[in-house]
């Protein structure tokens, strides 16, 4: 199976997945006129002007920035680390180039997607908000093709994130206690096992409480950690983002191949990496902006854009410029693009950490840090992934699905699989079609939405004027 997938991928991320996106992302930037500028600081100031580890507990639903600590838990995972370190050794250092650009555009998606959640949220029996693309989607398309793509986004979102992309976070994990600290895989993946049971157990409110806190420790850890990095290496930090923006146009220099060709990898790597690791216009993090309490659709949505900002433009960006300024740089390991024996991308960062923390501290900063991302990531796309088997079988079957997510993510950090890795990126993207479908099918009610937004604001603005 695994050369046919790999096919698969390497069409969807060379040709469908770049044009929806950037296409998705560009239409809602010039439909809204760049609600991700001019509506940066109200996101900015929503997100982190209230923030606190100990948010107020709702009987259904999230805070604001509880959802977004659980979407972010999300974005932030192994995609930040081991994807973003697979997307620069594929297709260089100018791929981060091309991940700053889908997201860029990617936050203007985002807000649509966390607008549309909010907008078409329902409530379920047990009184927590249901929401996210199949929602929209229904919303949309009435009849059988409404209830077809709506379908086909709910299976390939459970498969992706509630199996196989779990899988991949807690094989991460063991891959890299076992390189750091010589545990063996089983071990780790017993413990992970018991932590996200007692965690998916607990329902919305033990999710959102354990996110709401875990979130800003880690993402305050790694940043430390990278900053840290960067200083002692301080003279190539010119060195480093002259390489990104060079080798962005001219990814042949370093990558080898024909300018055609090494320009779509590395477009195609800084797409589909980007997309893993932000997540904006793949339609996972609705569900958790569908859980804020907010009285407008549009304040979630200035939050959620926040959400891609920290994950691509801090944490994503601090990595990157840890391994070009550790690997890429003249006395780098992989100084002229060639890539050393045992190099790969689940170690490429521990590599380039150990380089100037040592050989013992640099890869155990790594495997706590990645321990972190991967396991809130493991947390919120549970979450996601129940979300859709209730809307495809309902409540009864969140049991079982709970118990086959628990068995993927115990065979993950036992065995290391490329088919599995493939497959996942398969059902990423593919999840991709009916949602950006639906996002420009919507478009209407989303400018709607952002057009009250600015009435009310400017009416606002005309009182304090007339004082």
């Amino acid at each position: 199976m695994l050369p046919i997938v790999q096919e698969i991928n390497a069409y969807l991320s060379d040709y469908v997945l770049v044009f929806m996106l950037l296409g998705v992302g560009l239409w809602y930037t010039f439909k809204t006129r760049f609600v991700q500028v001019r509506y940066f600081k109200e996101g900015f100031k929503r997100t982190f002007g209230g923030i606190s580890l100990r948010g107020h507990k709702h009987d259904n639903g999230m805070s604001s920035f509880q959802a977004l600590a659980t979407a972010i838990a999300a974005q932030v995972g192994t995609g930040n680390i081991v994807g973003a370190s697979g997307a620069i050794l594929t297709g260089g250092p100018g791929a981060i180039f091309w991940m700053w650009v889908i997201a860029f555009f990617g936050m203007a998606t985002i807000y649509a997607e966390a607008t549309l959640a909010i907008e078409t949220r329902q409530k379920a029996p047990s009184g927590e908000f249901l929401g996210g693309p199949v929602y929209y989607i229904r919303t949309a398309f009435k009849g059988g093709f409404g209830r077809f793509l709506a379908g086909f986004f709910a299976v390939a979102i459970t498969l992706a994130l509630g199996f196989f992309g779990c899988m991949v976070q807690s094989n991460s994990i063991g891959a890299t206690f076992s390189t750091a600290f010589g545990v063996p895989g089983w071990t780790v993946g017993v413990v992970l096992v018991i932590l996200c049971g007692f965690i998916f157990l607990g329902g919305t409110k033990r999710l959102a409480s354990v996110t709401e806190k875990i979130v800003p420790i880690m993402a305050a850890i790694f940043i430390l950690g990278g900053l840290i990095l960067l200083i002692m290496r301080i003279k190539y930090i010119p060195a480093t983002f002259g390489m990104i923006f060079k080798y962005a146009f001219e990814p042949q220099a370093i990558i080898g191949g024909g300018f055609g060709m090494a320009l779509k990898t590395a477009v195609s790597q800084g797409a589909k990496r980007g997309l893993f690791s932000n997540e904006a216009g793949m339609g996972s993090t609705p569900h958790a902006h569908a859980q804020a309490h907010v009285k407008n659709p549009h304040d979630q949505g200035t939050v959620a854009m926040i959400g891609v900002f920290v994950d691509t433009f801090v944490i994503l960006t601090l990595n990157a410029l840890v391994v070009i300024s550790t690997m890429y740089t003249e006395d780098g390991a992989i100084a002229g693009g060639v890539i050393p024996k045992g190099i790969d991308k689940t170690n490429l960062a521990q590599t380039a950490f150990a380089s100037a923390f040592g050989d013992k501290i640099g890869p155990m900063f790594v495997a706590i840090c990645l321990f972190f991302f991967a396991f809130s990531t493991i947390l919120g796309w549970n979450m996601f992934g129940k979300i859709n088997m209730i809307y495809m079988f309902g409540e009864k079957s969140v049991k079982v699905y709970t118990a086959i997510a628990l068995v993927f993510i115990f065979l993950g950090t036992c065995a290391s699989n490329d088919l599995v890795w493939e497959l996942s990126d398969m059902f990423n993207q593919l999840m991709v079609i009916p949602n950006v479908i639906a996002l420009f099918a919507l478009t209407g009610m989303v400018l709607h939405i952002e057009h009250t937004r600015d009435e009310e604001k400017h009416k606002v603005i005309e009182k304090k004027k007339k004082k």
